[in-house]
């Protein structure tokens, strides 16, 4: 068995509290139509009514949707007289986007 070496790194984990907000936040974005939503909100804010038409499904979905990566701190909205709009609150998410275009384009290589 090879020796450690003072070259090797020394894994020290997080806190639990960390890995468990990390999955929370994976788990927000493991449905289509929420990365989808947060795809939308990467080019600016939109309405809740916008959003509805681009998914596809009816208000109270994408509103569950929204409720769903707001609850994470993914997105943050605004009232504005009868409407809500929403924003991405930590831009940093849209980085798995590239993850994402990796991890396709390394499945379709190996195919």
């Amino acid at each position: 068995m090879p020796s450690l070496s003072a070259k090797t790194p020394v894994f020290v984990p997080r806190v639990t509290k960390e890995y468990r907000s990390g999955a929370d936040v994976f788990k927000a974005l493991g449905h289509s139509s929420r990365l989808l939503i947060v795809d939308a909100l990467a080019h600016g804010e939109q309405c809740v009514a916008h959003l509805t038409e681009l998914i596809g499904c009816d208000i109270s979905t994408v509103s569950n949707h929204l409720a769903v990566l707001r609850n994470v701190g993914i997105v943050a909205d605004e009232r504005r007289g009868q409407q809500v709009f929403y924003r991405l609150a930590a831009p940093c998410v849209t980085k798995v986007f590239a993850c994402l275009e990796e991890l396709r384009a390394a499945r379709e290589s190996n195919r």
